[in-house]
């Protein structure tokens, strides 16, 4: 048709500005947007070509919580119903102590912070969003749970989906190659926990590699290199 174009190859980096493809049968996706018979970026991402729908992926961005969501909080303080935890969001999540574990917790004999004190990291997942203002957690059923030991790395939430992988595909392979325990949440915290603090240090160090390199090819194999040893 004329004047139908496509001005990117697919996996390319973009920038805000740029022009996509022009043509009325070219079809916005992910971050990009159609202005007048043009498709443009709106953020920094990397684009996915597939027929004619033209998606920009961001490389970068903050987490917007969902319902449904597993995220790893941190909790910032304690109410008389619950507790105030930080999940990178611009505002603290409600966890209520109904929800805070899948058993009973007697605050009126002990004090809230010997469930939860300031500073301990959760698992948990998010029931409720009231107009992004609003949320609610829930750690009542497993796996979610207080995360005891181990240390927590931040990452990009857009990267979350490349470091859990294809049906789990490299989470999967994180796991068996270090034998580290892993919980990644989708709002761009990830808790590591072994005994050996180098084989934690190994997983850090394979995590960010794919968190700078997730929109190049070869990652799954240059992570199982730096997993054996290698650099």
């Amino acid at each position: 048709m004329a004047n139908e174009k496509i001005h990117v190859k697919d996996r390319e980096i973009v920038i805000p500005g740029d022009v996509l493809a022009e043509g009325m049968s070219y079809i916005p996706s992910g971050k990009a947007i159609r202005e007048d018979k043009n498709i443009i970026s709106v953020s920094l991402g990397l684009t996915s070509i597939k027929g004619h729908v033209v998606k920009v992926i961001p490389l970068a961005g903050r987490y917007i919580p969902k319902r449904g969501d597993a995220v790893i909080g941190k909790i910032t303080g304690s109410a008389k119903f619950g507790w105030m935890t930080n999940i990178r969001c611009p505002f603290d999540a409600d966890l209520p102590i109904a929800e805070a574990s899948h058993s009973y917790l007697d605050t009126n004999r002990y004090p809230m912070s010997k469930f939860f004190a300031v500073g301990d990291f959760i698992f948990a997942n998010v029931t409720e969003v009231s107009n992004r203002r609003f949320v609610r957690l829930s750690a009542r059923n497993r796996p979610y749970r207080k995360l005891h030991d181990g240390i927590v790395i931040e990452v990009s939430p857009t990267k979350i989906p490349r470091i859990i992988g294809k049906q789990g595909s490299m989470i999967k392979m994180l796991k068996e190659s270090s034998g580290c325990d892993i919980l990644v949440g989708q709002n761009g915290l990830v808790w590591i926990k072994n005994d050996d603090p180098e084989k934690q240090m190994i997983m850090v160090n394979a995590i960010k590699l794919i968190e700078t390199d997730s929109h190049k090819t070869g990652l799954t194999e240059k992570v199982a290199k730096l997993l054996k040893g290698g650099k």
